[in-house]
């Protein structure tokens, strides 16, 4: 009896089935993992229709929970072996390091390189060596189908760079329409794009695979300014009003200094480059502006989505330049809060931990250094949207 089956990747049928029919030969639990330890599909078999609570012990659970193992579980497994061996490997339960129960692990190969893992939970008197050689005869179709998936999400990483760095016009409608064609019927689906930047790396070995996070499609490294990178990654959703694929993506793909931004949900791809501006965007406004968090929506980023979209000469103003010298930053941060407050002295000199006066104070000198008047609309516009800027 099959109970609970979960699978995260793009081949999801093919996985499932393959796992299923592993459990079915073998009358064993069976998750199946990448070489990184990354969960792509398990299935829960019990032979008399109740799935033992045992079978998940800690390290099982936290894989089907987490969809990965810590750095120091695979350690401990790959210690028996298991990346050169090529036939199963029995590794005995060991309570201390929260593997409750025996396992059989049964390394995926392809064309003698291990891609993968199938483990089982053993019970005694457990599988024959007939059982296990048919087993093994599975791991090899799995092997087959990993390698033609990491060659697919491959293909997918260049046709996503040229659709994001291609020219407006004909030349970006030829590139989104070749990704379209690549990715096919799921080339229509929701979608949603992210930005992390700065990346650390262009070079393609250095970029995660599709795999490592659930619900990608494909990624690239993109240019971003004139040396750095940035990491694009264009993500299913399973509505355009469920961001949250987005959201965990995102999280997982940060690395230390950088930020995200996630654009505006896709139906289909015709505005797959509008959306990589708007995650582009957010991601340049996270790291302008703290409170936007380490992951920022370009919905939620108020006047960004205006400043983000001029040239940077456009937004420097000559009166407000003297302003942000070194010499006056505490100027400069006391007239954004001032302005962040709407123009309230008492919340603005609460947020600032100053009294009354010392406001007022600096309000006067900022007046006098830029030569605008705070108590004119367009002249706060104007202040309000260069110190804006100028985080940038």
């Amino acid at each position: 009896m099959r109970q609970n089956a979960r699978v995260t990747s793009g081949y999801e049928g093919d996985y499932q089935e393959l796992v299923d029919e592993i459990s079915e030969l073998l009358g064993a639990p069976a998750t199946l993992e990448n070489r990184d330890f990354e969960l792509i599909a398990f299935g829960a078999y019990d032979s008399e229709g109740d799935l033992d609570a045992s079978a998940l012990d800690p390290v099982r659970a936290r894989s089907i929970l987490t969809r990965r193992s810590t750095a120091a579980v695979r350690t401990w497994f790959e210690g028996f072996g298991i990346t050169r061996a090529t036939g199963p490997v029995r590794i005995p339960p060991t309570p201390e390091a929260g593997v409750y129960r025996g396992r059989i692990c049964l390394p995926v190969r392809h064309r003698g390189v291990v891609v993968g893992y199938v483990w089982l939970l053993e019970d005694e008197p457990g599988p024959t060596e007939q059982q296990l050689a048919a087993a093994m005869a599975v791991t090899g179709r799995i092997g087959a189908l990993l390698a033609d998936e990491a060659q697919h999400g491959a293909d997918l990483t260049r046709e996503l760079r040229a659709a994001l760095t291609a020219e407006r016009g004909w030349q970006r409608d030829m590139a989104v329409a070749a990704l379209r064609t690549a990715l096919g019927p799921r080339g229509e689906g929701p979608h949603a794009v992210l930005c992390v930047t700065p990346w650390p790396s262009a070079d393609p070995d250095d970029a995660p695979s599709a795999r490592a996070v659930p619900h990608t499609t494909a990624l690239c490294t993109v240019p971003w300014g004139t040396t750095a990178q940035s990491l694009a990654v264009l993500v299913r959703l399973r509505s355009t009003d469920v961001r949250s694929p987005a959201l965990t993506a995102a999280s997982r793909l940060l690395r230390e200094g950088a930020r995200a931004g996630v654009g505006e949900p896709l139906s289909g791809l015709a505005e797959l480059g509008t959306a990589w501006q708007q995650a582009s965007a957010a991601a340049r406004a996270a790291l302008a502006e703290p409170r936007l968090g380490p992951v920022a929506e370009w919905s939620g980023i108020g006047p960004y989505r205006l400043l983000t979209a001029l040239p940077p000469e456009a937004v420097h103003d000559p009166a407000v330049t003297p302003l942000l010298s070194p010499a006056h930053r505490e100027l400069a941060r006391t007239a954004e809060v001032f302005l962040n407050c709407a123009g309230q002295a008492g919340r603005a000199a609460a947020e600032l931990g100053i009294h009354r006066q010392t406001l007022y104070y600096r309000l006067s000198r900022v007046e006098q250094l830029t030569g605008l008047d705070l108590d004119d609309g367009e002249d706060r516009l104007l202040l309000h949207m260069t110190l804006k800027a100028a985080h940038l």
